[in-house]
C-alpha cells in the first residue's frame, strides 16, 4: 500500500487555538468530557432544521470504550452508554455549528442511514468549484488510534511505499514514487519507478477484483502480500511484503548543489509534523552556513500538516522581513466570525513535548525568492507556504504540476473512538487571496511581475520524472529548477503530461486510491506561550 500519512491540523471544537495536538495535555481533539457518567439508552429524536447543542450528544456511544486512554495522560475514556442515534445527532449538530459551509448541508433524517459513518459521509456540501470539481473533496474519518499514531510522529501501517496513481481504472498504472528508508519496501529493493503488475497473483492492470487489490494496497498490520513489479528496464521481480508500523522521515536529502556560479540548497520535505522540526532546522543551518544563493523546496508529495509549522518554514525562507506579518488568516462560518484568527510568520522553535514555543530562534536564509517542486500531491499546509510567501511579496516559482487545491483546514474531532474531519476554516494570505480551490498552476512566466496575484504562479510545467531518484540533479523537476535558476527560463524539454499526474478520483472498477499523503490536511494550532 501507499504509505499512509495523516496531515493533522489540530484545533479545538470551540477555538482554533489548540492546547495540544496528539498525546498529553488537554483533550487534543476538542471533545467535551462531561462530569457525569450517566448513560442514555433512549435514542434522541430528530426534528427537521432544529439543532440542539452538540454538547448534549457527545461521548454517548453505541459501543463505549472502557479503560484508560494511553494517548491522553492515561485518563479514562469519556465514553458513556448511548446509541448510534446519539452519535449521529452529535455529528449533525457539530456540523451545523462548525462546518465552513453548514448552510449548504441537507438536513436528512439520520434514521434513514444504516450506520453512523454512512450518515457522516453525506454531511457536506454538494457544491462545485469553478472547474466543476467537488467543493469539498476532503471529508473523511479515521480511528482514534490511527489518528494518534500519525499525529504524533507520522507512524502509519504499510510497506513504506509512496504511490503515484497514474491510472486507477483498467488499464491501471500504480508506480512507486518514493520509498521510505529502512522500510519493508526499501529492504526488499523496491525503488522509485517500479510499477505494479500483480498483487497476490491477481492481474493489477486489468482485473475487476478491486477488493482483493485494495487488500494488498491497504494492508492491516503484519499482513503479507506478494507483488510482482516491473522495473524501469522492463524486468519483472516478485516480492512478498509484510506491512508494519513505520515512522516516516519527513525531511530527507538536504544538501547544497553547486550549479553554475551559484550555491543552491535542496531539501525534500514530505510532511508538516512535529518530528520534521529538527530536520528542517538542520537543513536550514546547513543552507545558512553555506550561504546559499537559491533554495529548492521539494514538496511534490507533501500533503500538509500543521499550519504553525508552515509559518515556521515561511520564516526560515524569508527571514526577519516576515516578522509580525500575516502568514495566513483563518476565515470561519458566519456563526463564528468572532473566533477568526491570523497566524504570523513564526521565528521560534517549538517544544513539542510540552506544546510550547521556546526562546530559540529558527535559522533563516533570508531569500527574496524560492523554488517549490509541486504535483497534485502538494496540498494544504504546503499550499499555505506558497500563498503566505506570495502575500508578503516573496517570489515563488513552481516547478512541476498543478497543486491539489485546498485553501481549507479541519478541526479534527473525536467521538466514541472515531476522529472526524470536516472543513472548519478557509485560509487567506496577507493580501486576502484564497482563490486556489483548483490548485496553484505553474504559468510559464519567468517572473512574478508578469502576472498578478492569482492561482497562476511563475514557473515551469514539468511532468514528474520517475526515471531518476529524488534529489538527483538529473531528475526532471529538480533539473528544471536548476535550469531556471541559472538562465531565468524554463528548459525546452519541459512539457506537461497530464497522465503522469496522480489521479484523485475513482471510476467504475477502480481500485480505491490510498492517496499519499492519504490525508490532505491543514491543521491550525498554536502552542502555548512559554511562561
Amino acid at each position: 500500500m501507499m504509505q499512509r500519512i495523516t496531515l493533522v491540523f489540530a484545533s479545538t471544537a470551540m477555538s482554533l487555538l489548540l492546547a495540544a495536538c496528539g498525546g498529553g495535555g488537554n483533550d487534543s481533539l476538542g471533545t467535551d468530557n462531561p462530569g457525569n457518567n450517566t448513560g442514555q439508552t433512549e435514542p434522541p429524536t430528530w426534528t427537521f432544521n432544529q439543532f440542539p447543542a452538540s454538547s448534549q450528544f457527545i461521548n454517548y456511544c453505541a459501543s463505549p470504550r472502557t479503560g484508560i486512554d494511553k494517548y491522553n495522560n492515561n485518563q479514562p475514556y469519556p465514553d458513556k452508554v448511548g446509541t448510534a442515534m446519539h452519535e449521529k445527532m452529535w455529528l449533525r449538530s457539530f456540523t451545523n455549528e462548525t462546518y465552513l459551509w453548514y448552510d449548504e448541508v441537507l438536513d436528512n433524517d439520520p434514521t434513514q442511514f444504516d450506520t453512523v459513518i454512512d450518515y457522516f459521509e453525506q454531511l457536506k456540501t454538494n457544491q462545485t468549484t469553478a472547474s466543476g470539481n467537488a467543493k469539498d473533496q476532503f471529508h473523511f474519518h479515521e480511528s482514534y488510534e490511527s489518528f494518534q499514531k500519525e499525529a504524533q510522529s507520522g507512524v502509519a501501517t504499510g510497506y513504506g511505499i509512496r504511490w503515484a496513481a497514474i491510472a486507477t481504472s483498467p488499464p491501471r498504472n500504480f508506480t512507486v514514487a518514493a520509498v521510505e528508508p529502512n522500510s519493508p519496501a526499501a529492504n526488499a529493493g523496491i525503488v522509485r519507478g517500479d510499477k505494479i503488475l500483480s498483487i497476490d497473483g491477481i492481474d493489477f492492470i486489468s482485473s475487476d477484483n478491486s477488493a482483493a487489490l485494495n487488500a494488498g494496497l491497504s494492508p492491516k498490520q503484519s499482513e503479507p502480500h506478494t507483488f510482482v513489479f516491473e522495473d524501469k528496464a522492463g524486468n519483472e521481480k516478485s516480492i512478498t511484503l509484510t506491512s508494519v508500523d513505520i515512522e516516516t522521515s519527513p525531511v530527507q536529502n538536504a544538501k547544497v548543489i553547486s550549479y553554475g556560479d551559484k550555491q543552491v540548497g535542496y531539501v525534500q520535505f514530505n510532511q508538516f509534523i512535529p518530528t520534521a522540526q529538527e530536520g528542517l532546522i538542520e537543513a536550514f543551518n546547513l543552507f545558512k552556513t553555506r550561504q546559499i544563493d537559491d533554495l529548492v523546496l521539494d514538496m511534490r508529495y507533501n500533503g500538509g500538516g500543521r499550519v504553525i509549522m508552515a509559518a515556521q518554514l515561511g520564516y526560515m525562507v524569508a527571514g526577519n522581513s516576515s516578522l509580525n506579518k500575516t502568514f495566513t488568516y483563518s476565515t470561519l462560518n458566519d456563526k463564528r466570525t468572532a473566533e477568526e484568527e491570523r497566524t504570523e510568520f513564526e521565528s521560534r522553535a517549538i517544544n513539542w513535548a510540552e506544546n510550547k514555543f521556546t526562546t530559540t530562534s529558527l535559522p533563516t536564509v533570508t531569500l527574496p525568492r524560492v523554488y517549490i517542486l509541486s504535483t497534485r500531491g502538494t496540498a494544504s499546509a504546503s499550499e499555505n507556504v506558497i500563498n503566505g510567501l506570495r502575500g508578503i511579496d516573496v517570489d515563488v516559482f513552481l516547478i512541476g504540476g498543478t497543486t491539489r487545491g485546498k485553501p481549507y483546514g479541519f478541526v479534527p474531532a473525536q467521538n466514541c473512538g472515531t476522529v472526524y474531519y470536516t472543513i472548519q476554516f478557509g485560509s487567506e494570505n496577507a493580501k486576502g487571496f484564497d482563490a486556489y480551490a483548483d490548485g496553484f498552476t505553474p504559468s510559464g512566466a519567468s517572473s512574478s511581475g508578469e502576472i498578478g496575484l492569482s492561482a497562476q504562479v511563475p514557473g515551469c510545467i514539468v511532468a514528474d520524472d520517475f526515471s531518476e531518484p529524488l534529489g538527483s540533479e538529473n531528475e526532471g523537476l529538480l533539473a528544471a529548477a536548476l535550469t531556471h535558476i541559472d538562465t531565468g527560463r524554463c528548459p525546452n524539454v519541459a512539457q506537461f503530461a497530464p497522465n503522469a499526474q496522480p489521479q484523485y478520483q475513482n471510476k467504475e472498477h477502480a481500485v480505491t486510491l490510498p492517496v499519499y499523503p492519504l490525508r490532505e490536511n491543514a491543521i491550525l494550532m498554536k502552542p502555548k506561550e512559554s511562561q
